[in-house]
């Protein structure tokens, strides 16, 4: 495994250069460290990246290896295609984001002109090249194969969270309820990253339509680009319900899941198919309903329509939220229902093990 010394969070963290876990020996490869942020300083980190993971792979990789490029970092097919073209080895890509078409959507500068023309050009050779691509969802399999014609070469596996450490816990059994205060609150809550990708608009409309509902809590846990517009919009917006918490740890993660009472998804609907929201698995597999703000017709929309374990709302339609959320507050066994209705969608479609398996099938020879 080559990875970053970076912390997610804390890019002034600093991980061992070499460790072996569980058998897997893991090289952290040396980038530099500006953090998520800024564009700027994460387009450096990312660049650094680039170069210290091609020099590391190329000493590395010998002939007939599998090498597997998970696309975060963005484009790192391409450095992939390139150490795998030149040492004979198999090339199988693992596609979380679909870039630079997000950076496009998103309007990035120079994204939408002829150097975004050309990163897509380079980065369908490197799909072509490869022996496998593993897209999350579809939509995103759908779009892959469009692009370089990959009929035979596209394979969907979803993400996944260990479901049998994340399990369902009864709110009057959470430790974590209890420490921040949350006991007799309807807990509403958002987990994860809150980037550029995620529409939170509506979710700060709806929050203010509810601000009179003093049972009701709106709780943010994790990090990311938007997270200070966040809770600069909650001071400025009167919003006492709106509180902030971090990313918390693994061993914590079904107590942090479970503290809610529904979940928030969102995705800008200009991003169906180039990204795909994993934060659901995790509340899915803690039994939790979920609303999800974006397209009715994406992913996230389909699977929680065809699951019957939440509802989609339409960005902007702030109002539909809020009554929503009222609804789910009064009623108990709509709640119960379509947290047990998650939970088992993760045991027949979504577990580890099936996902272990789809992967042993594409890396085994």
């Amino acid at each position: 495994m080559v990875t970053s010394r970076q912390r997610y969070e804390e890019p002034g963290a600093s991980l061992p250069c070499a460790e072996v876990a569980n058998g897997v020996k893991i090289h952290r490869i040396w980038t530099s460290r500006f953090g998520r942020d800024k564009l700027l300083g994460r387009t450096a980190d990312y660049l650094t990246f680039y170069l210290s993971a091609a020099w590391r792979l190329m000493r590395l990789t010998e002939r007939d290896d599998t090498l597997v490029a998970k696309t975060d970092p963005p484009l790192i097919s391409i450095v992939a295609a390139v150490v795998a073209g030149l040492r004979g080895a198999r090339l199988v890509n693992w596609v979380q984001d679909v870039f630079p078409e997000t950076a496009m959507a998103l309007g990035v500068t120079g994204m939408r002109c002829w150097f975004g023309w050309i990163l897509q050009r380079v980065r369908d050779a490197s799909l072509r090249q490869a022996a496998m691509n593993i897209a999350l969802g579809e939509k995103m399999a759908a779009y892959l194969v469009g692009r370089g014609g990959l009929h035979d070469r596209v394979k969907v596996i979803h993400n996944w969270v260990d479901d049998d450490a994340i399990v369902p816990i009864p709110p009057e059994r959470n430790r974590l309820r209890r420490l921040w205060g949350l006991a007799g609150k309807f807990v509403v809550g958002y987990s994860g990253n809150m980037g550029r990708a995620h529409e939170f608009e509506t979710i700060l409309e709806a929050a203010a339509q509810l601000r009179s509902e003093t049972d009701m809590v709106l709780l943010f846990i994790g990090g990311g680009n938007r997270k200070a517009y966040l809770e600069k919009e909650t001071v400025k917006r009167g919003l006492p319900q709106v509180s902030f918490k971090p990313y918390q740890d693994t061993e914590v993660l079904a107590e942090s899941l479970g503290a809610m009472d529904v979940h928030l998804i969102s995705l800008r609907p200009e991003l169906e198919g180039f990204v795909l929201p994993s934060k659901f698995y995790g509340i899915a597999a803690a039994g939790r309903p979920m609303i999800f703000i974006g397209d009715p017709g994406g992913e996230i929309g389909g699977t929680l329509r065809t699951g019957r374990c939440g509802a989609v709302v339409r960005p902007r339609e702030s109002a539909e939220l809020a009554m929503l959320l009222r609804k789910l507050r009064d009623d108990n066994d709509l709640r119960r229902q379509w947290g047990d209705n998650a939970r088992r969608l993760i045991e027949e479609k979504f577990s580890a093990k099936r996902a272990m398996a789809l992967w042993q099938g594409v890396l085994s020879p």
